[in-house]
């Protein structure tokens, strides 16, 4: 047996350093966030949002503007061409700045190298790995002795690059405890200095929960709208909790804003043109005001058309092909 030579130093020899934040308290430089959910309730949608900001250095909600920095965002989910970059430019970002790891002849996992060359070479705040299970390689994600190295390693790259890595990960569907429901090992969970859980509170809108946070008094729930047709929008905080929002059982109440764009979803989503005193009255009877109905229905892009003595209501072509993506182009009422 080789023997290791006995080393000890003292604290007093350590120098004090502070934390950094990329999203303060929910994202920290050079450390490790896990962002989790069940499927489709818009956490990779969240995380892109995020970098767009980022990459055009506006502000993140309960933060402020800063100089716009690069990203990198690995997927083994979704397209690039076909998804990935689509969503980022109706989000608004500068694409120039978001980054990838070509894996066209080597799948990347949390032990390979290029990751931290690929940081350092791009001078990338942000890495963003999506799906966890996705990047695990031939580790037991599920045994402590399969994990643990494999976080160490990744824990040691954001450490020395400063680089904020957040992994996306899954929720199981066995567990009731959101610190045992997401995919794999408590391990995964316990390496993380930060653990966000999105989930739904509304047909439309979804919270992000802060339910760890070793580094800082954990955050506010934030919620956030995924419109089929306004797309992503921060709404700004919630009361809500990780286990609420896990069961289901959060719900946001319905603002004026959310009762018209339902209304006049439902009313033309299929192309209809609706008589436009059908919907006001509908709104009427829902207590909605006047000015709302004409801001949501200008959000819309909803055109007016008039024939005789009536106004009738519609989306103009563009805006239908719209509805299933995640931006609204110019479509100017005529």
């Amino acid at each position: 047996m080789q023997n290791t030579k006995l080393k000890i130093f003292s604290m007093e020899e350590i120098e004090t350093e502070y934390v950094s934040w990329l999203w303060k308290p929910y994202i920290p430089f050079g450390k490790i966030t896990i962002v989790q959910g069940d499927l489709g309730d818009g956490k990779t949608t969240m995380m892109l949002a995020i970098a767009a900001d980022l990459t055009r250095g506006r502000a993140l909600p309960t933060g402020s503007t800063t100089e716009p920095v690069n990203v990198l965002f690995q997927t083994a989910e979704d397209g690039l061409a076909d998804t990935i970059k689509p969503r980022l430019e109706d989000l608004g970002a500068d694409c120039n700045r978001v980054h990838v790891i070509d894996e066209s002849e080597k799948s990347l996992t949390f032990s390979d190298e290029r990751i931290e060359q690929a940081i350092i070479k791009t001078e990338a705040k942000l890495l963003i790995l999506d799906p966890l299970q996705a990047y695990i390689g031939s580790g037991d994600m599920n045994s402590a002795g399969g994990i643990r190295p494999l976080m160490k390693l990744l824990a040691g790259v954001a450490e020395r690059t400063e680089c904020a890595i957040v992994i996306i990960g899954h929720l199981n569907k066995g567990k009731s405890k959101s610190q045992y429901r997401g995919l794999g090992s408590i391990d995964i969970y316990a390496a993380a200095r930060s653990v966000l859980t999105v989930g739904r509170i509304g047909e439309y809108s979804r919270a992000v929960v802060q339910g760890k946070s070793n580094l800082a008094p954990p955050g506010k729930a934030i919620a956030f709208e995924l419109d089929p047709v306004l797309g992503f929008k921060w709404l700004g905080e919630c009361d809500v909790d990780t286990d609420d929002v896990i069961s289901g059982k959060a719900n946001r109440p319905e603002s004026q804003s959310d009762k018209v764009r339902r209304i006049i979803l439902s009313a033309l989503s299929d192309g209809s043109e609706i008589a436009a005193n059908d919907i006001i009255e509908e709104a009427k009877d829902e207590g909605v005001s006047t000015i709302t109905l004409k801001r949501v229905k200008k959000e819309l892009g909803v055109i007016s058309t008039k024939r005789g003595e009536q106004w009738y209501w519609q989306f103009c072509p563009l805006i239908m092909r719209a509805v299933t993506s995640y931006s609204v182009p110019d479509c100017p009422e005529k």
